[in-house]
């Protein structure tokens, strides 16, 4: 990057000034992530100093049956197929019930977008498990699952929302995005949910006063100016309702072993390769930069590895999801090396080893309890990069 450029992205980013599209391109473009990674700190650390937030959570996936076959999606089953599932609802209570004991404070709710179940399967379900879980968050569904509830219901989105409000609600998953722009979506997505509906739904959950997460599946068929693209216009929405929280960078996995039945669902690997450690910490670090008016940015670390995910809190992150326990979306893709669970002391190791002190939150991002920070008398402790 000419010397000039770098220095007016710079004073650009110190001063507070929103960076363009053509900002976003041209620092996807430079080579020098060592300075990439340090601007997005200097951003980081003006809006959440030395803190790195995690919170206890599960994932509870309720069917993996799907009429869409979208072509990065591991996951999916079609009826009959082997290894489809569907739980009853007091399956999923009595397994959230399980993990009473890890203190979890949140549970993460994604389904296939079953064409059998009806519309009331699933505020019943977030009910009962409200009922089971009164102190765990009910953090559930992609806005393209409340989009196939508006098919299968004949009900609003907002009418829709309301219900499931009532039922426990508390914030929609980010779930659903990918990439918006179509000239990469048409080949990657296949269901009916596109940025006009996407954002629609986040725009009235926002308007309800629940705030959500937006996502960005990267490191597939899409170039940096999709990424750019795709940031600008959730930046855009956030100017306008204010709702999103946090933005999480998801990692694009290939299916490393054969699944179960035999069968590679990924459409996509044949040709393609999965992001580099470097190209995620320079995924977080523009990001960062572009995302002037969201609180905070999370490192998914079953996606992209422990390792990684420590690097990108020193990248801009300044969130590491929580202890999962079991998350195949991810785990039905990939065989590369990622534990299927950290406890809570695992993250405050993980958090602390990085050079950050650990604050745990909920759902909404308040906190709930503060930890100490690295030693301080250890010679080898290690500090967050210097700002």
């Amino acid at each position: 990057m000419d010397v000039g450029l770098k220095r007016e992205l710079e004073e650009k980013v110190r001063s507070g000034e929103r960076l363009t599209r053509e900002d976003g391109i041209a620092l996807y473009e430079s080579d020098d992530l060592a300075w990439l990674g340090g601007l997005a700190h200097e951003v980081r650390t003006r809006f959440n100093g030395d803190v790195v937030h995690f919170n206890v959570n599960r994932h509870l996936n309720m069917t993996n049956v799907c009429t869409a076959s979208c072509a990065y999606c591991s996951f999916q089953r079609k009826p009959g197929e082997k290894d489809a599932y569907t739980m009853r609802i007091e399956e999923a209570v009595k397994l959230a019930e399980e993990m009473r004991s890890e203190n979890l404070t949140e549970l993460h709710i994604v389904n296939g977008l079953h064409p059998n179940l009806p519309w009331r399967y699933y505020p019943r379900s977030l009910r009962e498990l409200k009922a089971a879980l009164p102190e765990v968050s009910l953090k559930a569904f992609t806005a393209t699952e409340i989009h196939h509830f508006e098919t299968i219901s004949g009900l609003s989105a907002s009418e829709i929302l309301d219900e499931l409000i009532d039922a426990g609600l508390e914030s929609l998953t980010g779930g659903g995005a990918e990439i918006f722009d179509w000239e990469v979506r048409q080949h990657i997505v296949d269901h009916r949910t596109h940025w006009e509906d996407w954002s629609r739904i986040h725009r009235l959950a926002h308007e309800k006063g629940l705030k959500t997460p937006c996502t960005m599946l990267y490191g597939h068929i899409e170039e940096p100016r999709h990424r750019v693209d795709h940031v600008l216009r959730l930046r855009e929405l956030q100017d306008e309702t204010g709702g999103f929280q946090v933005f999480i960078p998801l990692r694009y996995q290939h299916d490393f072993v054969d699944m179960k039945d035999g069968k590679v669902r990924n459409r996509l690997q044949a040709r393609t390769q999965m992001a580099t450690g470097a190209e995620a910490l320079k995924t977080f670090a523009v990001s960062r930069l572009l995302f002037d008016n969201v609180p905070h940015v999370k490192v998914f670390w079953v996606m992209h590895g422990v390792q990684t995910a420590q690097l990108a809190l020193q990248h801009g992150a300044d969130d590491m999801d929580g202890s999962v326990v079991e998350y195949k979306i991810t785990h039905d893709a990939d065989n590369f090396g990622t534990p299927n669970k950290l406890t809570r002391e695992d993250l405050l190791d993980l958090i602390r080893d990085a050079g950050f002190r650990p604050v745990e939150r909920n759902t909404r991002y308040e906190v709930l309890r503060e930890y100490e920070g690295p030693d301080p008398a250890r010679r080898e402790s290690p500090q967050p990069m210097r700002v």
